[in-house]
C-alpha cells in the first residue's frame, strides 16, 4: 500500500483521460493529492500524465458494475482511502426529442445515469466505513434548464440532479458531502464526435428549433467561453470549503440561465 499520509486527499475520477476529467486530475495532482484516474483504456491516462507517485491509472467502463467495484477496491488497497469521487463520465445526444432513436436514448442513460450509479454504489461503502468523503456529480447547465436539441441529454442530467439531492440528504448524517457541479459552456471536446452523438434522423418541422441548435453546436465547438483550467481549480477550492454547497454553478452563462429560468 502507498501510505495515504503522503497525500492531502485521494481522488477517484471517471473519464480522466481528456476534457474536464483530465483537467481536474491535473489540478488535484498539482495540489499534492493522489488521483485514481480512470478511462476505458488506462494507457490513455499514462500517456497523458506519465508515471508519478500520486497517480494510479485504472481501466473502467462505468457501464460495467463489476469493474467499478474492482477499481474502488484497488484504490483502497493502494492508497488506503477514497476521499473524493468525481463522477465525470458522460456524453450528449444532439437532436430533437422525436429525432432521437430508442437506442440513442438508452445508451446515453446507461452511461450518464446508470454508469454514475454503478460507480457511486462501488465507492460509497468505503466512504461510509470511514464516515468521510465527498461525492461530486458533474451535471450541467442542462441539468437545471433544458432546451431544443439537447432534451434527451438534459433529461439525464435532470436525473443526476434528482439522485444527487437524495444522496445529499442520505449521506449528510454520515459526514459525507455531495455536490452537483453545473458547468456552462467550457472549452472542451464535449461538442466533438467522441463526446456528442448527433441523431442522424432529421425532421424538417424542427429546422427552426433543434436544427438551429445543431448549427450553433458546430460553430462554437472548442470556442466555448468557459476556461476549463478555472473549473478544475474551482474543484480544489470546493475541497477547501468549510461547508460544501449542494450545487455549484460554474460559468457566467450558467448563472444567467439559472436566473432567467427563475424570473
Amino acid at each position: 500500500m502507498t501510505t495515504s499520509q503522503n497525500f492531502k486527499r485521494v481522488w477517484l475520477i471517471t473519464g480522466a483521460s481528456r476534457g474536464i476529467g483530465a483537467k481536474i486530475a491535473a489540478a488535484a495532482l498539482a495540489n499534492g493529492d493522489a488521483v485514481v484516474a480512470t478511462a476505458r483504456d488506462a494507457s490513455s491516462i499514462t500517456q497523458r500524465f506519465r508515471e508519478q507517485p500520486g497517480l494510479r491509472a485504472a481501466t473502467l467502463d462505468v457501464n460495467n458494475e463489476g469493474q467499478g467495484v474492482a477499481v474502488a477496491k484497488s484504490a483502497i488497497d493502494h492508497f488506503g482511502r477514497i476521499d473524493v469521487l468525481v463522477n465525470n463520465v458522460g456524453f450528449g445526444v444532439l437532436g430533437a426529442v422525436e429525432e432521437a432513436s430508442a437506442d440513442e436514448v438508452r445508451r446515453v442513460y446507461e452511461t450518464n445515469v446508470f454508469g454514475l450509479l454503478n460507480v457511486t454504489r462501488a465507492v460509497l461503502p468505503h466512504m461510509r466505513a470511514a464516515r468521510s468523503g465527498h461525492v461530486i456529480n458533474l451535471s450541467s447547465v442542462g441539468g437545471y434548464t433544458s432546451g431544443p436539441g439537447f432534451g434527451v441529454y438534459c433529461s439525464t442530467k435532470f436525473a443526476v440532479e434528482g439522485l444527487s439531492e437524495a444522496l445529499h440528504a442520505e449521506l449528510a448524517p454520515l459526514a459525507i458531502n455531495v455536490t452537483i457541479v453545473e458547468p456552462g459552456y467550457f472549452r472542451t471536446e464535449f461538442l466533438e464526435g467522441n463526446s456528442l452523438v448527433e441523431s442522424p434522423a432529421s425532421i424538417a418541422d424542427y429546422d427552426s428549433t433543434a436544427g438551429e441548435v445543431r448549427k450553433i453546436a458546430k460553430a462554437v465547438t472548442l470556442n466555448q467561453p468557459g476556461d476549463p483550467d478555472k473549473l478544475a481549480q474551482a474543484m480544489i477550492t470546493l475541497m477547501e470549503a468549510q461547508k460544501a454547497p449542494l450545487r455549484l454553478p460554474l460559468g457566467s452563462d450558467c448563472v444567467a440561465a439559472i436566473e432567467a429560468k427563475n424570473t
